[in-house]
């Protein structure tokens, strides 16, 4: 589907009162940096707005279509009213129009951006190939981004919220059950690790220790080393926390060849 281009008649600039324009709700942005909204609040106090933002008409209204960012500072700065260009296009060429905007910025999320993709796909009716095409995207790219997707909704929390990289995402892919991505994505965060280290850890994860190489009393354990490991840093980093919080928990550790005893002691006093 080719949008409907915006002729030279629709490029004229209006004053549009904020409280008229009601947001799109096919903004695939969903998290906005409010230091940087301050900033371009002040400097459109100062300067006034550079770039018109774009609405089409709704109602006895209007609805945002691209400029979300700059409609908020707007606000911010306390402007009555801003600046438009209004372009008569239907809901889902606004829908096109919105993620289009998002896409072609630099600082859109991981997850938002891999959303907008998924959506810009449905709402084109397209294959992932001809969506490429369109966008200037290999499909290998496309595809890379749609598939953190599969990350469960809580997990991409984390992982945004650490300010954790695409390549740290992709690299949790290669974990299948959601339970021990879920224990190494904790131990990437608590110790900050880059993606190199977060590429190592996984590898130690998934690769088996041949059972030639281990006594044949725990050659039938070998499945369940690795995850030990991990839980082992899932309870220190739990110590540290509680730690942290003034309670000074203490643990104490012995390993055997058949099991390791993990003794965590809480007192019921917070005072040390």
């Amino acid at each position: 589907m080719l949008l409907s281009p915006i002729t030279p008649e629709r490029r004229k600039v209006v004053e549009i009162a904020l409280d008229k324009i009601v947001p799109n709700p096919s903004q695939p942005r969903r998290i906005f940096s409010q230091a940087e909204l301050d900033s371009l609040s002040e400097s459109i106090r100062t300067n006034g707005l550079l770039q018109p933002i774009l609405v089409r008409r709704k109602g006895f209204g209007y609805e945002l279509i691209a400029g979300e960012r700059r409609l908020r500072a707007c606000r911010i700065a306390g402007l009555k009213t801003v600046s438009c260009i209004i372009n008569d296009c239907d809901e889902k060429q606004s829908a096109i129009y919105a993620m289009l905007e998002n896409l072609q910025r630099q600082d859109l999320q991981i997850f938002e951006e891999a959303e907008g993709l998924q959506r810009l796909i449905a709402e084109w009716g397209v294959t992932q190939e001809e969506a490429a095409a369109r966008l200037g995207k290999s499909q290998s790219t496309l595809a890379n981004k749609i598939r953190l997707l599969r990350i469960p909704p809580e997990q991409r929390k984390k992982i945004t919220n650490a300010n954790l990289t695409e390549r740290h995402a992709r690299a949790l892919l290669r974990i299948s059950d959601d339970q021990k991505r879920d224990l190494v994505l904790n131990e990437i965060i608590h110790k900050n690790l880059n993606v190199h280290q977060t590429d190592q850890l996984i590898d130690t994860l998934l690769t088996p220790v041949p059972e030639a190489e281990l006594p044949k009393s725990r050659a039938s354990h070998t499945f369940i080393v690795k995850d030990v490991r991990i839980f082992m840093n899932t309870i220190n980093h739990a110590i540290d926390l509680m730690k942290k919080s003034g309670i000074q928990a203490v643990s104490h550790k012995n390993e055997t060849d058949d099991y390791i005893e993990c003794v965590v002691r809480i007192p019921k006093s917070r005072q040390a």
